[in-house]
């Protein structure tokens, strides 16, 4: 016994040695489009455009049909990210000049920063304060250009010549060949396209000219079968676009329907060309990881502030519950963990993503945090609780845009929405009217799924502590 026990303590630092050593941390890089419709990726149906490099990272990880936002704007969707929690709870509402982001809040990359990660920001932040949790920032001034862009690197304000998603994946590529890869880093990547005005680069300026974009199925939406909400916003191709937009004026003698045509075509060709633009940079950031090692062990995620209408009901822009507003491109790889080519039909939001990081870092979710973590769903093991609803909360009235505020709950088949100001519902069945042409909360065929819904709806405020009017 005594002999058996002296030969297991010589062998024992042996055998410490022989054991396989603990899987190094992930490394992330986040890639998040600005305005980027989910139905202007090839790899999500696309009719208009094709983007080969975001599409190759789709064949590479899991694609989520099902992804949302729960305030579709641009500097809350940026909070909710930032935090795992919804927009009541992190205080950024809406993109008012006086709304400010508190960097003094818990965020997912203090914690990463905590845990030994090398944390950075580049592009746009858009959330009125300094950057705190990253050990590097590159950020935009305000919403940013697209030519010769202002930055704020760590506090200094400097001038870059050159094109700004050129310019901010330049800037994320040198940082990550600088990095001590002796440590995890995590790697904000924030684009300001296809954000309003869509100013195309060179490369991409002719791009479809020589062909017309097919008109959405609902552009002459006239949304009778709606409440005011819909009809009283100030977002259409037909009266909202300036010439800003457009780049010039209309040809002479142009009116009617033709001239709301020629606007929906001016608008369409610039957001696809700077979308081509994006998706060339993407594919830049794929090949570096590739070319330099680091491909095998980071996540790559790519998903946008919120969804966009292109001219889906004759509008642009975002802020509504409506499916082209609410839905955004999700798509995620990681070599190992996620099966290529798979996608992913359970509900998600963007409060989603801070636990994601923080689960794959093996840090501590912390309590407070309203989202859930993806990684069970994706390694293929989606929990049997997961959600069955997602919630919604969008407050920013009058202006811009005057889009009414309002909240509301999405399932796999409905949608309900209560427009706060209005006191009005709209109930959609996405099933029939995956369209979301025809309110039928009033039809008496929906009595019971609409006071099945109404009650889900006030719980899942409750349980979210949004005591907001």
């Amino acid at each position: 016994m005594i002999r058996a026990a002296l030969i297991l303590s010589l062998l024992s630092p042996l055998l410490a040695l022989a054991q396989p050593a603990p899987s190094r941390p992930p490394n992330i890089l986040y890639i998040m489009a600005d305005d980027h419709a989910a139905h202007a990726l090839s790899c999500y149906g696309s009719k208009i455009n094709q983007t080969p490099n975001l599409d190759r990272l789709a064949k590479e990880g899991v694609r989520f049909e099902n992804a949302f936002v729960t305030n579709a704007l641009c500097g809350p969707s940026r909070a909710c990210l930032l935090t795992g929690k919804y927009s009541h709870m992190n205080g950024f509402l809406d993109n008012a000049p006086s709304t400010k982001f508190n960097g003094a809040q818990q965020t997912f990359p203090k914690l990463l920063q905590a845990a030994n990660y090398s944390t950075a920001v580049f592009g746009k932040w858009h959330l009125g304060t300094d950057p705190t949790g990253f050990n590097h920032w590159d950020i935009l001034q305000g919403q940013g250009v697209y030519f010769n862009p202002v930055f704020f690197t760590n506090g200094k304000k400097n001038t870059v010549k050159g094109y700004v998603t050129d310019v901010i994946t330049d800037k994320v590529i040198e940082h990550i060949e600088k990095l001590d890869k002796s440590k995890p880093f995590t790697v904000l990547y924030h684009h300001k396209a296809p954000h309003r005005a869509w100013n195309p680069d060179e490369k991409h300026a002719k791009m479809y000219e020589d062909k017309d974009i097919p008109l959405p199925e609902t552009f002459w939406d006239d949304y009778k079968n709606r409440g005011t909400a819909a009809k009283d916003q100030d977002m259409t191709v037909a009266k909202t676009l300036t010439r800003g937009d457009l780049k010039m004026d209309p040809p002479a003698g142009l009116e009617g329907e033709k001239l709301v045509e020629w606007k929906y075509q001016r608008y369409i060709k610039d957001y696809l060309r700077v979308v081509a633009a994006l998706d060339d940079n993407v594919g830049r950031v794929l090949d570096y990881l590739d070319k330099s090692g680091l491909a095998q062990n980071t996540i790559v995620v790519y998903t946008s502030d919120n969804g966009f209408f292109l001219g889906d009901h004759g509008w642009f822009d975002k802020r509504f519950m409506y499916e082209q507003s609410l839905r955004v491109p999700l798509i995620i790889r990681y070599p190992g963990h996620t099966k290529p080519g798979t996608t992913a039909k359970e509900l998600v939001t963007n409060v989603d993503f801070a636990p994601t990081f923080l689960d794959y870092a093996g840090v501590k979710i912390p309590e407070d945090m309203q989202g859930r973590s993806l990684k069970p769903i994706l390694e293929g093991q989606a929990p049997t609780d997961w959600r069955t609803s997602v919630y919604y909360h969008y407050y920013e009235f009058p202006q811009p845009h005057h889009v009414h505020p309002h909240y509301g709950l999405r399932t796999d088949r409905y949608k309900l929405m209560f427009f706060t100001d209005l006191n009005e519902w709209e109930l959609y069945d996405l099933q029939k009217d995956p369209n979301e042409m025809k309110n039928v909360y009033l039809a008496p065929d929906y009595s019971e799924v609409r006071d099945k819904l109404t009650k889900e709806l006030e719980k899942t405020r409750k349980d979210l502590k949004d005591t907001t009017p």
